[in-house]
């Protein structure tokens, strides 16, 4: 697997955090840190997914239906940028 692209994963940081209206959490938010779910620091919920889900799609042009793989894909900003990257290749 290729080595994250540490400007994409910035611009993906930047872009969840701006949808769901988050601020960073002290110590910065790590590339495999977990995005939902009760063990999130973000403490990203169902409608933040949503939020993301269309700010993606507006900014990438790829669609994120609600669906098992899109969950997987916004595990953490590592397994989006691997969502994402395939996606647009």
């Amino acid at each position: 697997m290729n080595t994250p692209d540490p400007t994409f994963i910035q611009a993906l940081k930047m872009l969840i955090l701006e949808a769901a209206d988050k601020t960073e959490p002290a110590g910065g938010l790590g590339d495999d840190e977990i995005l939902f779910g009760p063990d999130s620091r973000l403490q990203l919920d169902s409608l933040d997914a949503l939020q993301v889900s269309m700010a993606i799609q507006k900014r990438y042009g790829v669609r994120m239906p609600d669906s098992k793989e899109t969950r997987r894909a916004l595990a953490s900003l590592s397994t989006l940028a691997a969502h994402l990257r395939e996606r647009l290749s």
